[in-house]
């Protein structure tokens, strides 16, 4: 079957530049592709996993992925989605966090020789001539053409910086340099990537008269049109030292029910047949699915142990049964001893502030060792603990194991 068609079956495809010929080109030839990742933090996180997951798509079909980091264009920072401008970054922190997608890209993706490559932009961007670069790459582009354009739109009331406004220009250079250095033909984004991508197709046909293709694809969303992978404690992480894979998988377990059929076709590998299956599912059946899901993201990020592990907790947990060694663990001392209930659920990072925690215990959703907790002042003393050790449980579903050293 052709890897487009596939693609299409799961919902990954946004928009396509030439759609006959990208479909006929995936049927008959090893493309080799790219995707970009822009340095921004020490790790991916899982709007990024979507994008892994559609390399792997395409590996697996044949064809070649370059995986592109950003240590030239992360001295910049991408305005696309975004109404502010990102932190300047030192050389060596972005450098860092290069090394750090190559590990986490390689779970997934099969970097043997010849399978698939990974190259940095800052080997053509950073020592580039700003005259010559201006000269030969600048003038391809309207300024006028570029504010029509979606991810400079809407950074134009608020302000959009003139180091921003080259992105553009970057982005686009990068897929002429990988054209001419390794033939590549197609660049694949997430959909709010489009202007970018576009920039570039134009950019080769004009500089070298060669046709490349751009692909778009769905950005993670919910029902509700919101990006998913927001946690109280901010994005979801690939990096287990960032988000535990026990809360990895909780994430995954405790999505809407409008979200899951949705998910399983975009994020993991099972057959549409099963997955069709599943989408009959009623009621409480729906929790089954849920839990196939969580198992299946959590064991393509961080492996089939962890992701045993995690399931083996949240049983432990929802049968009733005794706390599990995997469930998170926050290590307090004896001179956190005396602080609220508050205090502590803060240190854990259960809670993003106390205006919060204070709204979950007049609502009854917090608990200590099974008893509900009705003072938000609950001063934690060594006579709470058991062997060192109290479970503290927030809303129906987290838990949270924390350890008096």
């Amino acid at each position: 079957m052709n890897v487009y068609d596939i693609l299409k079956e799961r919902g990954l495809i946004a928009q396509v530049t030439h759609e006959e010929e990208i479909r006929e080109l995936l049927g008959k030839e090893k493309v080799t592709f790219y995707i970009g990742f822009d340095p921004t933090a020490d790790s991916l996180h899982v709007g990024h996993f979507l994008q892994m997951v559609v390399m792997k798509h395409m590996q697996d079909a044949g064809h070649r992925p370059i995986a592109l980091v950003g240590g030239g264009t992360g001295h910049v920072g991408d305005p696309s989605g975004r109404t502010d401008m990102r932190s300047m970054m030192t050389k060596e922190t972005i450098d860092y966090n290069c090394e750090r997608f190559k590990e986490q890209l390689s779970r997934v993706i099969d970097f043997s020789e010849g399978k698939a490559i990974m190259v940095n932009n800052a080997d053509w961007l950073l020592d580039l001539n700003y005259i010559e670069f201006l000269r030969d790459i600048g003038s391809c582009f309207s300024v006028n053409a570029m504010l029509t354009a979606e991810c400079f739109k809407q950074r134009l009331e608020k302000g959009l910086s003139f180091l921003e406004f080259n992105y553009m220009l970057m982005q686009s250079y990068d897929f002429l340099m990988l054209n001419r250095k390794y033939g590549c033909k197609l660049e694949l984004g997430g959909d709010d990537q489009w202007s970018n991508i576009l920039g570039g197709i134009k950019l080769c046909h004009r500089k070298d008269q060669t046709q490349t293709y751009g692909m778009t694809f769905t950005l993670l969303t919910n029902s509700e049109g919101k990006k998913m992978g927001k946690t109280q404690s901010g994005a979801l992480w690939l990096d287990p030292n960032k988000t535990s894979p026990y809360d990895f998988y909780q994430y995954w377990v405790n999505v809407d029910d409008a979200d899951v059929i949705k998910c399983l076709k975009l994020l993991t590998f099972l057959p549409l047949e099963e997955i069709d299956k599943m989408a009959e599912y009623k009621d409480a059946e729906i929790n089954k699915a849920k839990r196939v899901l969580a198992y299946e993201v959590t064991k393509l990020v961080h492996g089939e142990e962890e992701a045993q592990k995690a399931q083996q907790a949240a049983q432990a947990l929802f049968g009733g049964g005794a706390a599990s060694e995997n469930m998170p663990t926050t290590e307090i001392t004896s001179e956190d001893l005396g602080k609220t209930i508050l205090d502590i659920m803060l240190i854990a990072g259960l809670i993003p502030s106390k205006g919060e925690g204070r709204r979950l215990v007049q609502q009854g959703g917090v608990s200590v060792d099974g008893n509900k907790v009705t003072d938000f002042n609950l001063p934690v003393t060594a006579d709470l603990f058991n062997d060192g050790e109290i479970i503290i449980k927030k809303g129906k579903k987290v838990f949270h194991k924390i350890v008096l050293q």
